[in-house]
């Protein structure tokens, strides 16, 4: 299967359905095929190799998807956080391109021969019935996806997702047209992450209305909920806990939202909790994935949720702080240093196997001979099959010759009573090679105590987790997307940027 064939199939089933935008003047499903076949047409002839789009969330975003889909070009939604010189890099990597872009990043774009500049405009206008449209057939194998990594350590790279990894992982985790008429998705995420490429191919395979937010603001988001009726939304940490400071502030209900994700980073324990309480008729999905795997891998339901939340067995109740059980089609092993697979509860490298892993990028494959990939994130299995992760492996701090994980660290700061949000870094030190300091967001109405939360740690974990320093902060720094900055973070500790916020 390919993409093309999603969106056929719903304008086949739903013609008249709205796909994305508002109930009033929204694409029906037959003007998203119809404007994305047509779009298709022209590129056919055009003579480009790549589709790319630098622009905010907007109906152009599906259209230019399934459109590459159909002429059997790699779609590329370009970071727009990136530098001038990361866009000129990463446009020269993709050239010859079509480059469609949105009003604010037209000039972004270096002129060179072999790129096209569109306005989105163009891309969304009406288009012809393309009932005699003839377009080539693309195989399953082909080139679906592009998608650049932050390039925060460098040059950013380029993750391959091939036809068949993202319409395996769609077919497999989502019933064709279950959504019910009034069903609409609030799709807040950057069209350039993963999540916001799973959300449309989702959402067209369900017969779910998206309803797009350009950037997010939690004003916005509640009131666009709220007006549209969403019915399920995704977020990112940083994102939920904002909404409910306003859905609190302002006292706005949202009797349609029945479904709420979230992932791409660590959830605060507190806020996930917070919104139960302040949710209870929601149903709370916790995804976990990666660009690499074409989404999700891993799923804490509502169910599980609901389990956990109201449990008093610890080992039940730790796991709201998990990322749920692997899907029926994927399998986790965690391995040791030595690529040992490892028992329940013991530490390590989660390795990820089944069709929609890809984990592949345009200079080399990741996957072994055996089709297993390493997602480079630590962690372990409980003895029911819950994965809990604990950081990055590139992220251990290595302190006298021992391995320090910084989410072992963080873990422990965020049962304590005064922590928000925690982060764990290694800094250089004389004596031990690397030193453990860590920063914390207070919780409400908590002033946290350097010396209570070192002796804490002391108390849960042993001396050598013990932060040599813990810095009070007002907030962490995060990606759009969720992810901690841990190099920015690290960089800000070891020049001294925040001064004053030690903890007292």
């Amino acid at each position: 299967m390919n993409l093309t064939m999603l969106l056929e199939m719903a304008a086949d089933t739903g013609p008249d359905r709205i796909a994305v935008g508002t109930r009033e003047d929204g694409l029906t499903y037959r003007e998203l095929f119809d404007r994305s076949c047509a779009l298709a047409a022209r590129l056919n002839t055009a003579g480009h190799a790549n589709v790319a789009v630098l622009d905010l969330n907007t109906a152009a975003v599906p259209v230019l998807l399934f459109a590459s889909a159909m002429a059997g070009l790699p779609f590329a939604p370009l970071n727009y956080r990136l530098t001038d010189a990361q866009l000129a890099d990463t446009t020269a990597r993709l050239a010859p391109a079509l480059v469609v872009t949105g009003p604010t990043a037209r000039d972004r774009i270096a002129p060179r021969e072999d790129l096209t500049v569109l306005p989105t405009e163009d891309v969304v206008a009406p288009a012809p019935a393309t009932d005699d449209v003839e377009l080539p057939f693309t195989d399953p194998d082909d080139t679906a996806v592009l998608l650049f990594t932050s390039g925060t350590t460098g040059t950013p790279k380029a993750a391959v997702l091939r036809h068949r990894h993202l319409a395996s992982y769609i077919v497999g985790t989502v019933e064709f047209w279950n959504a019910d008429e009034d069903e609409a998705i609030l799709v807040s995420v950057p069209n350039y992450h993963i999540a916001g490429v799973s959300s449309i191919l989702s959402s067209v395979y369900a017969g779910r209305r998206m309803v797009q937010l350009p950037s997010f603001t939690p004003e916005r988001w509640v009131e666009l909920a709220a007006a549209e009726r969403v019915t399920q939304a995704m977020v990112v940490p940083t994102m939920l806990g904002r909404i409910l400071d306003v859905l609190e502030e302002t006292g706005t209900e949202l009797p349609a939202l029945r479904a709420l994700s979230y992932g791409g980073g660590r959830m605060p324990l507190q806020t996930i909790e917070r919104a139960m309480r302040l949710l209870p008729d929601v149903g709370f999905v916790n995804a976990y994935g990666l660009t690499e795997t074409s989404s999700t891998i891993a799923v804490l339901g509502p169910d599980d949720h609901r389990e956990a939340f109201g449990s008093d067995v610890p080992e039940v109740r730790a796991r709201l702080g998990s990322v749920g059980r692997s899907l029926p089609s994927i399998e986790v092993e965690i391995r040791d240093l030595d690529g040992n697979p490892v028992a329940a509860g013991e530490p390590g490298e989660v390795f990820v196997r089944g069709e929609q892993v890809a984990g592949e990028y345009t200079s080399h494959s990741a996957i072994d001979a055996e089709g297993w990939y390493p997602t480079r994130d630590r962690g372990y299995l409980d003895a029911e099959g819950y994965l809990f992760l604990d950081g990055r492996a590139d992220d251990v701090i290595v302190r006298g010759g021992e391995n320090i994980s910084p989410g072992e660290v963080e873990n422990a700061l965020l049962r304590h009573h005064s922590v928000a949000e925690a982060a764990v870094v290694g800094l250089p030190d004389a004596e031990w090679g690397e030193r453990v300091e860590a920063v914390v967001v207070a919780a409400p109405g908590n002033t946290p105590s350097e010396p209570e939360l070192q002796e804490w740690v002391r108390t849960h974990l042993r001396s050598t987790r013990v932060p040599a320093r813990v810095h009070a902060w007002a907030e962490l720094p995060y990606t759009e997307t969720g992810k901690l900055l841990r190099r920015t973070l690290r960089d800000e500790l070891s020049a001294g940027a925040r001064t004053p916020e030690t903890a007292r």
